[in-house]
């Protein structure tokens, strides 16, 4: 994701939060794993106009990301209301299920892309 962003354009300080919010991401998915489930399906994509991480859990009913971090509630965790939310360096947090599959989707929207991104 640091590459992405940085190709894209991006200032060095939101690509280094956007690093870090993928990891936190990505931490929390592989965190919520419970056999027989064991795997999750990670996509980083570049678009011209943004960037996307797909995180999927198959045979999940639960986002890939757990809710309390989606709805913005992550940092009253542990009592710490002045803790950052990592997620909140997206730009849109979509979350869907496909059959028994549970995709949890961050986009960041990058701010005047190039014509020919």
């Amino acid at each position: 994701m640091r590459y992405l962003a940085d190709a894209a354009g991006l200032e060095i300080r939101d690509v280094a939060n956007l690093q870090d919010g993928t990891v936190a991401a990505c931490q929390e998915a592989f965190d919520s794993l419970m056999p027989p489930h064991n795997s999750v399906d990670i996509t980083i994509s570049r678009y011209p106009d943004r960037l996307e991480i797909v995180l999927a859990h198959f045979g999940e009913g639960a986002p890939a990301v757990g809710l309390d971090t989606i709805a913005g509630f992550a940092a009253q965790l542990g009592g710490n209301a002045n803790a950052a939310n990592p997620l909140q360096v997206f730009d849109r947090v979509q979350y869907e299920t496909q059959g028994s599959s549970a995709i949890t989707r961050l986009t960041k929207y990058i701010p005047n892309p190039a014509p020919n991104a």
